[in-house]
C-alpha cells in the first residue's frame, strides 16, 4: 500500500487521513517546517514538531489550533504511527516517519546535513521509502564549511565598516537571518535588521538559540552615524524598496545558495555573494539517501530528473513525485 500519494490538496496519508504540507486547505495537516511553501494558513488542525510551534505560531497566528509533539515520540492515528525527527534545515523542521503494517515511509521535507548551531542537526532514519527533496540536485553544488562563509562575511563587513559604508545582507527572514547572526562577529559594528526579521530572532532567542543584540533598521535615517558601521540584515523582498533609501551610499549582497552561479549573482545586481544554503547540497543529497536505508526514492520539488537518473542507474527504484513546494519566500513577512 503507498502510504504517501499526491492528491491536489497535497501529500495524503490515505490509511492516517492527513496531508503532509498540503498546499490547500484541509482538515489535518501534518507540517515539516514553518517556511512559506510548506507551511500555510487556513488548516483545521496542524501538527507540528515542539521546537517548531514558535514558529508557526509567529507566521501563522497565535490562534491557529495547533498540537506539537516532541522529536522522537511517536503517535498512533488510524493505525498509523507517526513521529518527528530533525531535518536541520531551521528551527523545529522535521522529517515525518510513517509506520503502517510493516512498512516504514519517511517525508524528510526541506533539510540539510550540515549542524549549523541554530537547529537540532539532521537524523537519519532507516526506512523503505524516503521522499527527498532535490533543491540542489546537481553535481556542482558542494557547500564550503560554513566557518569559511561567515569569515567571509565578516571580512566584507568589516571592510565596509573601515570605508564608512553600511553592509546590507540580503537574507531569507526565517532561518537563513538567524544562521547568520548566529555565525558572524558582531563586535564589527552594530548589527540592524528589517521588521520581518526580529520578531523570528525573539523566537530563536526564546528556543535558547545564541543571537547577538539586534536593533531595529526603522530606528535610524539617512546620515545617521550608527550605519557608518553596520550590518543589516534584510528579505530579498527589501531590495529597490523604499525601506532602503535610509542606507544612503551602502554596499549590499545576498546569502543564498544561489549564488554559487554567477548568472544568479548578476540577476539580483548585488555588489557580492555569499553562498550559504539550508538546503543539503549534492553529495548531502545522496548522504541523506544512503543513510535512509531506503530501496525507493521519491524525489521531489528542484533538480527532480537528475537526481532520479542518478539514483537509478545505482539501482534503486528512484522516481519523481509531483508538488508545489519551491524555494522558500518572503510572501508571510511584513514589509517595514
Amino acid at each position: 500500500m503507498e502510504l504517501i500519494v499526491a492528491r491536489p490538496e497535497g501529500l495524503y496519508c490515505p490509511p492516517g487521513d492527513f496531508y503532509i504540507d498540503p498546499w490547500r486547505p484541509v482538515d489535518r495537516a501534518v507540517i515539516t517546517h514553518a517556511h512559506g511553501d510548506h507551511a500555510r494558513r487556513g488548516n483545521r488542525h496542524y501538527l507540528a514538531a515542539t521546537p517548531g510551534a514558535g514558529i508557526l505560531r509567529a507566521r501563522l497566528g497565535e490562534d491557529i489550533d495547533l498540537q506539537p509533539l516532541p522529536y522522537g515520540t511517536p503517535l498512533e492515528h488510524h493505525g498509523v504511527t507517526l513521529s518527528f525527527h530533525p531535518a536541520g534545515h531551521v528551527l523545529g523542521s522535521a522529517q515525518v516517519r510513517l509506520a503502517y503494517r510493516g512498512e516504514v515511509w519517511v517525508a524528510s521535507g526541506d533539510y540539510k546535513v550540515g549542524p549549523d548551531g541554530t537547529c537540532e542537526a539532521f537524523e537519519p532514519v532507516r526506512c523503505h521509502t524516503f521522499i527527498s527533496e532535490s533543491t540542489f540536485g546537481l553535481p556542482i553544488y558542494r557547500w564550503q564549511d560554513q566557518a569559511c562563509i561567515f569569515a567571509d562575511i565578516d571580512a566584507w563587513w568589516r571592510a565596509n565598516a573601515a570605508a564608512g559604508r553600511p553592509s546590507v545582507l540580503f537574507a531569507y527572514a526565517f532561518g537563513k537571518a538567524q544562521r547568520i547572526l548566529h555565525g558572524i562577529d558582531a563586535s564589527i559594528g552594530p548589527v540592524l535588521v528589517h521588521g520581518a526579521v526580529e520578531p523570528l530572532n525573539q523566537v530563536y532567542r526564546a528556543a535558547g538559540v545564541r543571537l547577538p543584540e539586534t536593533l531595529p533598521a526603522t530606528a535610524t535615517s539617512k546620515g545617521d552615524p550608527l550605519l557608518r558601521q553596520a550590518l543589516v540584515l534584510a528579505p530579498p523582498s527589501a531590495g529597490g524598496s523604499t525601506w532602503m533609501r535610509r542606507f544612503g551610499d551602502y554596499s549590499d549582497a545576498f546569502a543564498s545558495g544561489w549564488m554559487l552561479l554567477r548568472g544568479a549573482r548578476r540577476r539580483r545586481g548585488v555588489d557580492r555573494g555569499f553562498v550559504l544554503s539550508d538546503h543539503a547540497d549534492w553529495p548531502g543529497l545522496l548522504w541523506a539517501i544512503e543513510q535512509s536505508g531506503a530501496e525507493r526514492v521519491m524525489v521531489t520539488h528542484g533538480q527532480v530528473n537528475v537526481l532520479v537518473r542518478y539514483l537509478t542507474e545505482r539501482g534503486l527504484d528512484a522516481r519523481a513525485f509531483q508538488t508545489e513546494y519551491g524555494e522558500e519566500d518572503d510572501s508571510l513577512e511584513p514589509t517595514n
